[in-house]
């Protein structure tokens, strides 16, 4: 291990000369890997996204229950104590019709002016029912039971479009991680095997004179290494391009979608991409000086 550390300088050197020899095909190979990569972060970053999405919305679960706008303020009050004795709701609150208008023109934000053009306000009154989620189904069918409900509108469709993207999209990253893994181990491995190759050479000159094997197949290593690292430093930074992007077109014309901190999921995506490049950096290297000392 000293005499690594010793001749780190010469190690260096002689990777930088081999990945200079093949420049053209290293370069080709840097941008291959760091394309798929780039299709790692950005399916990961789609699984984190989505799978924050469902846990939000389950915590703020609710339902809305609406009641004839006839009634007396005791009748409202007595059905929001029956609502609340329910099992599984967390709290039961009215939205009058001004609060009603003024979340819809926050939802709608720049195109909020249509609601202008209404000479009344078009909506009613309803009953806020912050619930929990497992136990949606039974609560609203016992909340239906109520004489004074209308009817009652709930988020369950969307809840589970929003699961079945989820687990579309965890599929495809469990497809994607899996092919990423076996190219770069298959790009890695046959780069080595090519400059070694190339080297034959040297290598013989080097064995000849009792250089031991790790001193001779360390440079090769690290070629292995550094492109895999580089390529996962381009996919990192094309990352972080698309996220921002993303954030922005979302952001604005879609303000409610609750997505997770952006600063977390890049710093996320920089970790996890960095530390799957060199771990496959390692493993396709030694395949490739396996392989390379079978032939």
């Amino acid at each position: 291990m000293k005499s690594i550390f010793k001749n780190i300088g010469y190690f260096l050197k002689e990777t930088k000369t081999i990945l200079i020899l093949d420049f053209l095909s290293n370069i080709f190979s840097i941008l291959s890997m760091g394309f798929i990569f780039f299709m790692l972060s950005m399916v990961v970053s789609g699984v984190w996204i989505s799978s924050q999405m469902v846990e939000l919305i389950k915590e703020e679960a609710e339902i809305n229950v609406y009641y004839d706008e006839k009634l007396e303020d005791t009748q409202i009050h007595d059905t929001i104590n029956q609502i609340e004795a329910i099992d599984g709701v967390r709290e039961a609150r009215i939205i009058d019709k001004e609060k009603a208008y003024d979340r819809m023109m926050e939802i709608m934000g720049e195109n909020s002016g249509i609601l202008k053009f209404f000479d009344h306000n078009p909506f009613s009154a309803f009953i806020e029912v912050k619930i929990e989620l497992d136990e949606m189904d039974s609560i609203v069918e016992k909340i239906e039971r109520i004489s004074d409900v209308d009817y009652i509108k709930d988020n369950q469709s969307v809840l589970n479009r929003l699961r079945s993207i989820s687990n579309i999209v965890r599929v495809l990253g469990i497809l994607i991680v899996s092919a990423v893994g076996i190219s770069t181990l298959v790009i890695t491995s046959h780069i080595i095997r090519q400059g070694i190759y190339s080297n034959k050479e040297q290598i013989n000159t080097l064995r000849l004179l009792g250089a031991p094997e790790s001193f001779i197949v360390l440079p090769f290593f690290l070629e292995g290494l550094f492109l895999t690292l580089i390529a996962a430093i381009f996919a990192v930074a094309m990352g972080i391009l698309g996220l921002k992007y993303i954030y922005i077109q979302t952001a604005g014309p879609l303000p409610f979608i609750p997505l997770p901190a952006l600063d977390n999921l890049i710093k996320g995506n920089i970790i996890m991409i960095l530390s799957v490049s060199i771990i496959l950096g390692i493993i396709g290297s030694f395949f490739g000086l396996a392989s390379a000392d079978k032939n």
